[in-house]
């Protein structure tokens, strides 16, 4: 395939304006830690809530919804409503609370609570998910480049991530957010432009899916609607690279009133790429330039958005409409890679491995890790096959493990390291002794109206798994904490060191009031009984 040279150099032009803006915003700024993670904690109701939807309207949201509404229709197309139904929960109830507490990342949360190793390995799913989203967004995109201006996949991989790299390690927050803006800005105007030349093109005929664009859910599959849906709405609430925005905001209040106007950029955004998956679904493939396999495979209609772009629309639209799509890949990309930067180097090295860091140190270690993220990912995009399925995979563990997580660490007073790890281990073995399809892992516990012929849970097992793991936390914290605290367990064997060992002091404490207590018998007969030394008996056990 030939290389459309207007095609390429309208996709330079627009990388480099991003890269630009990217540099000049984050150049105003200071370089210290707080800048670079949280841009100083100045963002405004208008970036700030342009940033954050930008985290939300990423490459699978714009290729997914086109590629949902197109096979399965409206009711099917979960993601964008549960995840914007998750965001606004989190926005209401959990944003003003984190915000209060003036974390760094959301994982200083959970250093505090569960102790600062136990925060450390909560962070490794999140990590896993971020290099598999990245790769698999960024592979979409070279997909699309290729498919569209004729662009070497490598090539065009490589350029998207070493663009998003470079102004993030400058830049920061700062750069993400302001590059986010005009990127949110170029996908709503790019993809809007398509429509009117799509929907008059010859091949598109809407009365091909009359009666069917809305879509229907079996009842027998109503389990896994019931799972998906849950997935998406609470596995979204305990990322990162939305708390990230959160402690960026220079008040509570901002954080959730920017998280709610977010939500209508967002919902905004779902009807573009939604009226052209319907387009795909309504064309006639045998008139357009299309010379693929028909009747569309299942590969090809999860590309029905690149796909509608080439064939339904002007070379020139076409490319505007890839630069939005480009805009999407790269406004989630640059998010992955600040919050995994920002969470190595604040809650890795400098509060395990170097709690005496530098300010500029920690940058520097920011920085780096930016740059061996955004390797990682590439190289994944590139010689990967099966990252969609993992990444499916890392997601559920979000929310069957994650969101638990994050409910006990603010709201349950005696959330410990021990229910914390009892609730991980629970909730990430009942996920996968589910089974999963798409890695092809077996299910070994077969849930109520298991479909054998299928290998196929029809239970809501992940909800099942969520609510177990939120439990085991709850139970175990409060079993360890009443047989720790009232000395039914010495505190020896407290390995993690959840409750003070002040059992030496009390000791002494008791050994002066026995002493005490002989010394004055005489004088005092009825000290032995009094409230005095019930009270002072009763604080120490406290102690």
């Amino acid at each position: 395939m030939a290389v459309f040279i207007a095609g390429l150099i309208g996709t330079i032009v627009f990388y480099i304006v991003i890269l630009v803006i990217g540099l000049i915003a984050g150049r105003k700024k200071s370089t210290s830690s707080d800048s670079q993670f949280l841009a100083n904690r100045d963002l405004g109701l208008f970036v700030s809530s342009f940033t954050l939807s930008a985290t939300m309207v990423g490459g699978a949201y714009i290729s997914g919804t086109a590629s949902e509404i197109a096979t399965r229709g409206l009711v099917n197309t979960v993601a964008p409503i549960g995840y914007n139904i998750g965001i606004a929960i989190a926005g209401v109830v959990f944003a003003p609370k984190v915000r209060r507490g003036n974390y760094t990342t959301i994982f200083d949360l959970f250093q505090i609570k569960f102790g600062k190793r136990m925060g450390a390995v909560l962070f490794f799913n999140e990590l896993f998910a971020n290099i598999f989203w990245e790769a698999a967004i960024l592979g979409a995109l070279g997909a699309s480049l290729k498919s569209i201006i004729g662009l070497d996949m490598n090539v065009a991989v490589i350029s998207s991530a070493c663009v998003a790299v470079v102004y993030t390690f400058f830049g920061g927050l700062y750069s993400v957010a302001y590059t986010d803006v005009i990127q949110l800005i170029f996908i709503g105007v790019g993809l809007t432009i398509a429509l009117p030349f799509v929907f008059t093109n010859d091949s598109v005929d809407l009365s091909r899916v009359e009666g069917k664009w809305l879509g229907t859910v079996p009842i027998e599959h109503i389990g896994n609607y019931i799972d998906t849906f849950a997935v998406v709405v609470f596995g979204g609430i305990p990322w990162q690279s939305y708390y990230q925005r959160v402690l960026a905001c220079n008040s509570p209040s901002l954080a959730r009133n920017a998280t709610l106007v977010s939500i209508i950029y967002s919902m905004l955004l779902f009807l573009p790429p939604a009226f052209l998956g319907l387009a795909g679904a309504s064309a006639d493939w045998n008139s357009t330039s299309y010379e693929g396999n028909l009747p569309l495979s299942g590969t090809d209609w999860e590309s029905i958005l690149p796909m509608v772009l080439q064939h339904l629309c002007p070379t020139a639209v076409a490319v505007i409409a890839l630069g939005a799509l480009s805009a999407a890949v790269m406004s989630s990309a640059d998010s992955i890679i600040l919050a995994v930067g920002s969470v190595v180097a604040r809650n890795i090295y400098q509060n395990i491995l170097r709690p005496n860091a530098s300010d500029r140190e920690v940058v520097w270690v920011f920085r780096i890790c930016v740059v061996i993220v955004g390797i990682l990912g590439t190289v994944f995009a590139l010689t990967v096959q099966s990252v969609y399925g993992l990444l499916i995979l890392c997601g559920d563990l979000m929310a069957v493990s994650q969101f638990p997580q994050l409910i006990c660490a603010l709201w349950l007073e005696v959330g410990n390291t021990y229910g914390s790890l009892v609730g991980l281990i629970v909730g990430l073995l009942l996920r996968v002794l589910g089974g999963e399809q798409v890695l092809g892992i077996d299910a070994v516990i077969k849930y109520p109206f298991y479909d054998v012929k299928h290998n196929q849970q029809k239970f809501p097992f992940k909800v099942v798994a969520m609510l177990c793991s939120l439990g085991a936390i709850i139970l175990t914290s409060y079993v360890t904490h009443f047989l720790f605290t009232r000395h039914y367990l010495s505190k020896k064997f407290d390995i993690f060191r959840c409750f003070p060992v002040i059992e030496k002091e009390i000791g002494i404490e008791h050994e002066n009031d026995l002493m005490l207590q002989n010394k004055n018998k005489n004088s005092y007969p009825n000290l032995e009984n009094s409230d005095e030394k019930a009270t002072l008996t009763t604080d120490q056990k406290c102690n």
